[in-house]
């Protein structure tokens, strides 16, 4: 298995495929393991990278608290080693975080963004944001990752059918090393790259579900204060997007990764978006 070694600390990665280069970045908890629908789509065209985030996955927890900067900068490492830069970047959640944050201050290492149910600005501006990050934090510490694994799975997958994605969602949830998730909620709540926008020149594609945490109309105004980014809304979904419905999230990233290199519908033979796709995605700007 590939490794990399950034700041003391070995850095777990995947490298599949040929073709223009396409990374992809997990969210807090989670690991390049639930990226596997995209790799398995995205190879027929792409190089894909799934990277383990420090304390994620197989890769080493390190000493030190976490930031999303290092996050960034982690990625930043592994991608000049690995000579693929400028590369389209697709990160979920706290990997949105990282996203933004390598395309405001690593540009030229960016080709595109695609940032799924993610935010610019965690830090904490209300009481409201203080107890959600209070009660996270006394959940895990209280409960132990298991338990509030399966609180979170029966949020982020509500149907009688996903109970498949519930259980493989508690057993890797469960897996989780309690330091390095407290770390990582605490960069989170650290971060934001508000103030920073207008540096993120790249096209960026924001995805929101229609049942995320943060709601649409404040991802329509991030969109708006970027200067080359649209935002697709796909409906029915949650969090978890990429894993609930990888074939409308594949379909949907597929086509912008397609416009972004200037493919032409008449010489492209990658094909159209599904009728499924088409219904379920509204655009904006």
């Amino acid at each position: 298995m590939p490794y990399a070694t950034v700041d003391n600390v070995r850095l777990h990665y995947n490298d599949q495929g040929s073709g223009p280069p396409l990374l992809l970045v997990h969210g807090l908890g989670s690991s390049s393991r639930d990226w596997a629908a995209q790799a398995r789509y995205f190879t027929e065209r792409h190089r894909v990278l799934r990277v383990d985030l420090r304390g994620h996955g197989r890769s080493e927890r390190g000493q030190r608290p976490y930031h999303i900067a290092q996050f960034a900068r982690d990625v930043a490492v592994l991608l000049r080693e690995l000579g693929v830069a400028p590369v389209h970047v697709a990160g979920l959640s706290m990997g949105g975080m990282v996203a933004l944050e390598l395309g405001a201050g690593a540009p030229q290492l960016v080709r595109s963004l695609v940032v799924v149910n993610s935010t610019v600005d965690m830090r904490l501006h209300s009481w409201h944001d203080v107890w959600f990050y209070a009660s996270r934090r006394l959940a895990v510490q209280a409960l132990g990752m298991r338990r509030v694994g399966r609180l979170l799975a029966r949020k982020l997958f509500v149907k009688p059918s996903q109970e498949e994605l519930r259980r493989k969602f508690v057993r890797r949830w469960s897996q989780n090393d309690k330091q390095a998730y407290l770390w990582s909620v605490d960069a989170i709540m650290r971060w934001s790259v508000a103030d920073r926008l207008d540096r993120i020149t790249a096209p960026a594609l924001l995805v929101s579900s229609d049942e995320d945490y943060t709601p649409v109309a404040t991802k329509n105004r991030i969109a708006a204060q970027m200067p080359n980014a649209e935002l697709a809304v796909v409906e029915d979904a949650r969090h978890a997007l990429p894993v609930e419905k990888p074939d409308v999230f594949n379909e949907l990233v597929d086509d912008f990764l397609a416009r972004v290199s200037g493919e032409k519908e008449g010489e492209c033979s990658r094909p159209r978006p599904s009728e499924e796709v088409r219904r379920g995605v509204a655009r904006g700007r």
